[in-house]
Parts: C-alpha cells; sequence; structure tokens
C-alpha cells in the first residue's frame, strides 16, 4: 500500500509540473516584481505570501530527516516493517522542507512551490495509513480483535483505501490551485477542502473506534489491560496505545488547521502566516510521527505475544483469545509480505 501511494504521490507530481509549465507558457500576463524580498505579501508570483524563512525550515527539515532515519534503523533492526508508510511519509515531508530552501531563494518560483506544497501537504497521509495498520497490529497481538468495532483486516483495508481516495482528490485539487487563471485555482481550492474535509472525517470515526477498542478492552478484558501492569514501561503495551493517541491528537490538530486554513481561502491569515504553518502543521505532525522514536511499535509487538496470550484469559475470554493468537501467529509469519 505505501508503494501504490508513492507512486500515486510522483505521478501528481509529474502531472503538476507538466500543467504549471503550460499554463506559464500559455499565460505570461502576470508581471512579477524585480525585488520579490520587498513586499512579499502583495506580490501576485508568490504563492505563499511571504518569505520562506531559513532558521524554522533547517530546524524542520533536520528533525523530520532524523526521525526518518532514526525509525529507519528501527525497522531494519528492531522489526515493524508495516510502519513503512510512516517513514516513506518522512522522506517526502523532509523533501518539502528542502523545497522551502529553495522557495527561499527563488520566492516567485511556482514550480518549486508546487513541489514544496505537494510534499508537505500529502505526506501526512502515510502517517496516516500507519496509524490504521497499527491499530490492527496491536489488537492481534494483545488478543483482542473482538474488541475492534469490526474485522481487523477489513478495519484497516477500508480506511487505507479511503487514505488513498483523499489523498487522490486532494491531489487533484492541489494540481487545479496552481493554475493562472482564477476561477480555475477556486475550483481546484474548493476540490483540495472537500478531500481535507473528507479525511478528517475518516479519520475522527478511526478515531472514535480505536477509543472504543481500549474502552473495551479496559471494561470487558481487564486480565488483558493490566497482564502488562507489573513491567517496565517499555513493555507495557499500554505506553503503545498511549503514543498512538499522542500522534493520533497530533494529525487531528494539523488535520483541523489545514481544514480551516484552505477554508479561509488563497489570502486568509492562515494562508500567509509562516507562524501558523510551523505551529499548525509542523509541530503537530513531528509530534505524531517523533512519538514513535521513542515508543516504537516493534518492541512493543514483536517481543510479546505468545507469553501475552497465555497469561491472559481463562474460561471463555482465554478461549477467544487463544483462537486470536492462532490466527495472530499466521498473520505475524506473514508479516513481511504486507508491504
Amino acid at each position: 500500500m505505501a508503494r501504490s501511494i508513492l507512486a500515486s504521490t510522483l505521478f501528481s507530481l509529474t502531472l503538476l509540473l507538466t500543467y504549471v509549465t503550460s499554463t506559464r507558457a500559455a499565460s505570461n500576463s502576470t508581471q512579477c516584481p524585480a525585488d520579490p524580498y520587498l513586499d512579499p505579501q502583495n506580490d501576485p508570483c508568490n504563492a505563499l505570501g511571504y518569505i520562506a524563512s531559513i532558521s524554522p525550515t533547517a530546524v524542520a527539515f533536520s528533525l523530520v530527516l532524523l526521525i526518518a532515519f532514526i525509525q529507519t534503523y528501527r525497522i531494519i533492526y528492531k522489526g515493524a516493517r508495516w510502519m513503512w508508510p510512516m517513514v516513506v511519509g518522512e522522506y517526502i515531508y523532509a523533501i518539502g522542507f528542502g523545497f522551502r530552501f529553495a522557495l527561499h531563494y527563488s520566492p516567485d518560483s511556482l514550480a518549486i512551490y508546487i513541489v514544496e506544497y505537494l510534499m508537505i501537504v500529502l505526506s501526512p497521509c502515510f502517517f496516516i495509513a500507519a496509524n490504521y495498520v497499527l491499530l490492527g497490529r496491536l489488537a492481534r497481538d494483545i488478543g483482542c480483535t473482538y474488541q475492534v468495532l469490526l474485522p481487523v483486516r477489513r478495519l484497516t483495508l477500508i480506511f487505507v483505501l479511503s487514505d488513498v481516495t483523499t489523498f487522490v482528490i486532494q491531489a487533484a485539487g492541489a494540481s487545479m490551485t496552481t493554475s493562472t487563471v482564477y476561477n480555475s485555482a477556486l475550483i481546484g481550492l474548493h476540490v483540495f477542502l472537500a478531500g481535507l474535509v473528507v479525511q478528517l472525517a475518516s479519520f475522527i470515526f478511526f478515531c472514535v473506534i480505536y477509543a472504543r477498542f481500549l474502552y473495551k478492552v479496559h471494561a470487558e478484558v481487564q486480565a488483558i489491560w493490566m497482564q502488562d501492569s507489573k513491567q517496565h514501561w517499555n513493555n507495557d503495551w499500554r505506553t503503545l496505545a498511549a503514543a498512538m493517541t499522542i500522534s493520533c491528537i497530533g494529525i487531528l490538530i494539523r488535520s483541523c488547521y489545514r481544514v480551516a486554513e484552505v477554508a479561509q481561502g488563497f489570502y486568509g491569515s492562515l494562508a500567509s502566516s509562516e507562524t501558523a504553518f510551523y505551529l499548525g502543521d509542523t509541530l503537530p505532525l513531528l509530534v505524531a510521527i517523533g512519538i514513535y522514536v521513542l515508543f516504537w511499535p516493534g518492541r512493543f509487538i514483536t517481543a510479546k505475544l505468545a507469553p501475552s496470550a497465555n497469561e491472559s484469559q481463562n474460561g471463555q475470554e482465554l478461549a477467544l483469545s487463544l483462537s486470536d493468537l492462532g490466527h495472530n501467529h499466521e498473520v505475524r509469519t506473514g508479516v513481511l509480505s504486507d508491504y
């Protein structure tokens, strides 16, 4: 699934660059100022509405790349290869910040802006997909798939397909917003907003399912909820659950910011504020992906499958847990084929 989303990203980028080149060639009516740094807010060629600052860009670029490097190492040496979508998204996100450097020195370059915008705006789709997969893995690992609202495999498939669909909608809208024809750009903005809203609604629904799952485990299967209570926090599955909760909150904050930004239009206060971008978009996403540096899912899930199920249930609950364990063991043997 990660490969399909990445292929869609590269394909969308190719279409965007082709579209921009042809549009710019067809319309040279926009006169760019001789000095783009003099009044960027009123510069018709400056898509950002400000000059991208070097310092915050460097900090964001370095942190995202560091997180990506660490998680790449964790995947290779600690397991959890099903977290590859998040890591792929982090590299794309870092590339986006790399193009912000170029945008600082060429603020009127529409081609550079499009690459930067596409990478920054669409990379969170990968982070969301990783959390979708993680819920299923966690539920199987602790033997609580019956506490998930939908069958785990179906749940993951539904939400990942939803993520891919909203990704395509946003990519299509983003391509249209780059048009030099105002009406076409406005239509693109509305399409892009629709993609963001659908994605936000889908992710909120996922968060509700996740919250319900935790509540059900706590209320109905106390043995599993407390099974790691005497162990160190880094061996307690509830620590990973808390980390995933923090990640989801970060993504929700970012999604709400993007919806509000696009709803204001091209010249809204949020769209033209670099401070708002870093506080509403970058910081929440850094938290959403950085939390897994401290609490890597592979450390929690791959190390404790068998003992956790054998110690967890009695009676009917034991039968259910052991049955789910057998299914989970089969899934684990095939985990490397998922991506």
